[in-house]
């Protein structure tokens, strides 16, 4: 059957993603979507071992040297987006909306405040009270950061987006100060529910879910073991 690409897509990448890689692909479909040659697309990964360091980060927040996250197979990049220090592995689901803002939509704040709702909604639909700090970004449990947000915008096409964590190995955190911040108490559904948490695939779709309701858009899904594969898929909707 073929693929109606004028519909808005959520594209599920099963094989955990190097960032750089995802990077490139992300630069390429929001030149496409300014050119109106896609709809709007979101990527939803996981990535390999990395940390970045957004526009406010530098390498202060690392509590571990570049040569020791090169042993044990972290990379370190420096990232077009906003926001300071993060961590990525996999177990963490990343969201990458390559979306052309309306101008009714056409606020920053506005938008990084949807992207927390679908976070503070996703973590709800799995029982757990999340919510906003205020004069921070993200998405915070009484036990630690859930969720993590760092977008860049170009005429109000998006970029990059929010991490938020199922079951992703926590000590990887121990080698930052996350976001900068002195608080580094961070947190996953796991760590919160145990033997409770959902499997990931599961969160993939319910976050799905909530960003077409909070978006208001209606996403079809396109499933692909790895990125070259939705790379493929995604180069056929710029030719349409």
């Amino acid at each position: 059957m073929a693929m109606d690409y004028t519909e808005d897509l959520a594209v599920f990448i099963d094989e955990p993603v190097a960032y750089s890689d995802a990077t490139a692909l992300q630069e390429r479909l929001a030149e496409d979507r300014l050119a109106d040659a896609i709809p709007d697309t979101i990527l939803f990964l996981e990535h390999l071992p990395v940390i970045t360091l957004g526009r406010r980060g530098n390498t202060a927040s690392l509590l571990d040297s570049p040569e020791k996250l090169e042993t044990d197979g972290i990379a370190l990049i420096t990232s077009t987006r906003g926001g300071d220090t993060t961590y990525h592995a996999p177990g963490q689901l990343v969201t990458y909306p390559i979306m052309k803002l309306q101008r009714h939509e056409a606020d920053v704040h506005s938008y990084v405040t949807r992207l927390e709702e679908v976070a503070i909604r996703s973590a709800a639909g799995f029982g757990i009270e999340a919510f906003r700090r205020k004069g921070m970004t993200g998405v915070w449990t009484h036990d630690g950061k859930l969720a993590a947000i760092g977008v860049r915008l170009r005429r109000w096409v998006t970029a990059h987006g929010m991490s938020f964590n199922v079951n992703i190995d926590l000590t990887g955190f121990e080698r930052i100060v996350p976001c900068g911040l002195d608080d580094r108490r961070v947190v996953s559904l796991a760590s919160l529910l145990g033997d409770r948490c959902p499997a990931f695939r599961d969160v993939r779709e319910s976050m799905a879910a909530h960003f077409a309701t909070v978006f208001s858009r209606t996403f079809r899904t396109i499933s692909c073991p790895t990125l070259a594969e939705a790379a493929a898929q995604l180069q056929g909707a710029s030719a349409q």
